[in-house]
């Protein structure tokens, strides 16, 4: 598929399974989502600066954006899609946080300055995008020197063993469960783009190339989800 192709796609893709996303996402991950995300979010907490600034990019319906908006309510933070149904979703969840704003904007073409957040962060978005090097490339170069990239993903899990169970559920059970018989097609694009995008050390090696250091990942469900982290280094101080 090509990269305006994929693009046309994922967009009508989320744009008519929006309203029923959350819950969906619930019934696909066995429940399990929640505690995905809260590797990120964990760390999210734990890691920005005082009154920094967090950019949140493919957000969807907005729940990694939410939850560091509410357990940092010194940072601003910015939910970013490309999918006017997703954001409006995100927004309705959000309302009535102060500290908490969404965008409308393309991963591929961030439309902030160099330097421009204490942290960056894309969840279950950079498989859907057309071309991973060059979000993270933009990603890199709005984060800060000193902060932190994190990406949280499914993958196709690297355990032989595992895999045939894998394929059986993501691409035949899958999107009857999320989508029903209505939305099934939508939902049959989490097994297509899941099955083509990068493995786990290839996605760490994206990272390291677009030149952040201490480089890490984490995974759960034998490696069918797993978030991949890195720093941007400072810059060094000029005598």
């Amino acid at each position: 598929m090509k990269q305006t192709e994929k693009e046309a796609y994922v967009f009508s893709v989320f744009e008519h399974i929006s309203e029923g996303y959350d819950k969906a996402n619930d019934r696909i991950s066995l429940g399990l989502q929640k505690q995905w995300k809260k590797m990120l979010t964990n760390r999210l907490r734990k890691s920005l600066p005082q009154g920094g600034r967090m950019l949140d990019i493919c957000c969807g319906t907005g729940d990694i954006a939410i939850t560091a908006a509410g357990e940092r309510p010194d940072v601003s933070v910015t939910g970013m899609d490309f999918s006017p149904a997703m954001l409006a979703v995100a927004a309705e969840k959000g309302r009535g946080i102060p500290n908490l704003s969404w965008e409308r904007a393309d991963a591929m073409h961030l439309p902030w300055e160099d330097n421009s957040f204490s942290a960056v962060t894309i969840s279950f978005g950079l498989r859907n995008t057309p071309d991973y090097e060059q979000v993270i490339a933009e990603m890199q170069r709005v984060l800060s020197p000193g902060g932190y990239m994190y990406c949280l993903d499914s993958f196709v899990p690297d355990i032989p063993f595992v895999l045939p169970f894998y394929k059986l559920y993501f691409k035949w059970i899958m999107p009857l469960i999320g989508g029903g018989f209505r939305h099934r097609k939508e939902y049959s694009w989490l097994w297509s783009s899941t099955k083509s995008f990068l493995r786990q050390k290839e996605l760490a090696g994206m990272f390291r190339r677009a030149g952040l250091a201490k480089v890490g990942l984490k995974s759960r469900m034998f490696g069918a989800c797993t978030l991949v982290w890195g720093r941007k280094p400072k810059q060094p101080k000029h005598t």
